[in-house]
C-alpha cells in the first residue's frame, strides 16, 4: 500500500543515484587487493554523497551485503567504511548476508523502510574483497550443515557448481551453449566498455599502485573454441559417482569470476527528493524473495521472476532489460529456456563471467548497471534477479523516470 503524506506525495522509495567501482580481479595482484575491505566500499559512500551534495548526517542507515563476514569484512564493513570515510558517527550500519543476493536485499530494505515510512535517505550497498578474504572464510573448519539438514537433503548438499551441473542437465543446456554464451558476456562488456556505457557509473578508486578506473575482469578476446579448450572443475569421482547421468559441462570460463568490488545505490522517499531538488532516476515497481531446492541450489530466479511479476500485474515482455546473474552460465540460459525474452535484452551489457562476481556487491552492481542502461537505451522497466546459495532468490523491478 503507498502511504499518503501530508504534502500529497506517494511514499515512493526512488533511487537517486548508483555507482559502482571497477572490477577487479579477486586474487594478489587483482586491481583492488591491495585494499582493505573497507577500503573498496569507502569510494562509493564518498561517491554518492558528493555527487548529490548531500549532508552525510542526513542518511538514516547503511544498509551493507556481504557475504565472506570473516577476517577484515567481521566486524560490520559498511560501519567502517563509512567512518573511514571521515563521515558522521551517529549514522548507524547494518550488514547482511543473503549470499550472492546481499546487497540486492540491502536494496529491498532501504526502499521498504522508505515505503513504510520508516526511513527517508537510505544507502544500499555491497562489497567483497574475495582476494582477501576468499569464499568460504566465515566457515572454515565448520560444518554448517546440521544432522537434520542433512538427513532431510541425503545424501549430503553439494557446492554451486555441481548444482550448475545439474541446472545444465535439467533443461538440456549443451557445453557448446553455455561457451557460446559466455564469449557473448565477454564480448557484449567489451563492447559496452568500448562504448563508455559504465562511464556514468564506475568511479575510480585509488590503490597503493595508482588509480584504478576501469574494469579488469573483461577478456574481449574470448571465444567459444578457446572456452572449449578448458577442463570441467566439479567432476571429482564422488560427484561422478552420485551423478553417473551428468555429461559434466561447467568450467572456470562459462562461471562467473572471483571479484573484488564494491556498489552502491542512494534511496530515499520522493517526498524527500523532492525537498533536496534531487531528481529520482528510478521508482522500485516490485520485490519477491523465494526459497527452492537447495540441492538444485541455483533455480529460484525462475519463481522469483514469477513472483514479481505477478506482484506487480506485469509480463515479461513489457520489461526492457533484465539482469539475470551469469553465476555460472547454465543459470540465465535455464531461465531464457523458461521465459523466452528476447536474447538481446537479457544481461545486454555482459554479467558476472565478463564482469565478475564480487559476492556481496552483485545485487547493487547489477542494479546499478541496468538502471545505467535503463537511461541510454530510453527502456521503462528492468527486472533483475540472483540465485543465491542455499537455493534463494531475490527479483526487483524498477521503472526509469
Amino acid at each position: 500500500m503507498i502511504v499518503r503524506l501530508e504534502d500529497g506525495l506517494p511514499n515512493d522509495a526512488v533511487i537517486v543515484d548508483a555507482v559502482r567501482t571497477p572490477m577487479g580481479r579477486g586474487k594478489p595482484g587483482g586491481s583492488l587487493s591491495e585494499l582493505h575491505a573497507t577500503d573498496v566500499l569507502k569510494p562509493v559512500l564518498e561517491a554518492l554523497i558528493a555527487r548529490n551534495r548531500l549532508d552525510p548526517g542526513m542518511i538514516e542507515d547503511v544498509i551493507a551485503g556481504c557475504v565472506s563476514q570473516a577476517g577484515e569484512q567481521s566486524a560490520g564493513v559498511g560501519r567502517f567504511a563509512w567512518l573511514s570515510a571521515g563521515f558522521p558517527d551517529h549514522v548507524p550500519s547494518t550488514t547482511i548476508d543473503r549470499k550472492c543476493g546481499s546487497s540486492q536485499q540491502a536494496v529491498h530494505f532501504a526502499a521498504q523502510g522508505v515505503m513504510a515510512g520508516a526511513c527517508e535517505i537510505v544507502i544500499a550497498c555491497g562489497v567483497e574483497s574475495m582476494s582477501r578474504v576468499p569464499m568460504g572464510s566465515a566457515r572454515i573448519g565448520q560444518n554448517p550443515f546440521s544432522p537434520g539438514v542433512l538427513a532431510r537433503y541425503a545424501p549430503g548438499m553439494i557446492g554451486q557448481g555441481v548444482s550448475a551441473e545439474l541446472v545444465a542437465d535439467k533443461w538440456k543446456v549443451s557445453r557448446d551453449e553455455l561457451d557460446a554464451y559466455s564469449a557473448q558476456s565477454h564480448r557484449r562488456a567489451a563492447a559496452a566498455r568500448s562504448a563508455g556505457a559504465f562511464a556514468g557509473e564506475i568511479i575510480p578508486v585509488t590503490t597503493p599502485a595508482g588509480t584504478v578506473t576501469e574494469d579488469e575482469t573483461i577478456r574481449a578476446q574470448t571465444t567459444p573454441e578457446s572456452l572449449a579448450q578448458l577442463k570441467v572443475a566439479f567432476a571429482s569421482d564422488e560427484m561422478k559417482a552420485r551423478y553417473p547421468h551428468i555429461d559434466w559441462r561447467i568450467t572456470a570460463g562459462n562461471s562467473s569470476q572471483i571479484t573484488d568490488g564494491a556498489a552502491g545505490l542512494l534511496i530515499m522517499s520522493e517526498r524527500m527528493a523532492a525537498k533536496l531538488g534531487l531528481k529520482p532516476r528510478a521508482r522500485f515497481v516490485g520485490f519477491d524473495v523465494i526459497g527452492d531446492d537447495p540441492l538444485m541450489m541455483l533455480t529460484a530466479p525462475i519463481p522469483a521472476t514469477r513472483r514479481v511479476l505477478d506482484k506487480a500485474g506485469m509480463q515479461a515482455d513489457v520489461i526492457d532489460h533484465f539482469e539475470v546473474n551469469e553465476a555460472f552460465a547454465s543459470v540465465p540460459l535455464a531461465w531464457q529456456r523458461e521465459f523466452h525474452v528476447d536474447p538481446a535484452r537479457l544481461n545486454p551489457l555482459g554479467g558476472a563471467i565478463a564482469l565478475g562476481h564480487p559476492l556481496g556487491a552483485s545485487g547493487a552492481r547489477l542494479m546499478t548497471t541496468m538502471l545505467n542502461a535503463l537511461e541510454k537505451s530510453g527502456g521503462r522497466y528492468g527486472l533483475q534477479t540472483m540465485c543465491e546459495a542455499g537455493g534463494m532468490a531475490n527479483a526487483t523491478i524498477i521503472e526509469r523516470l
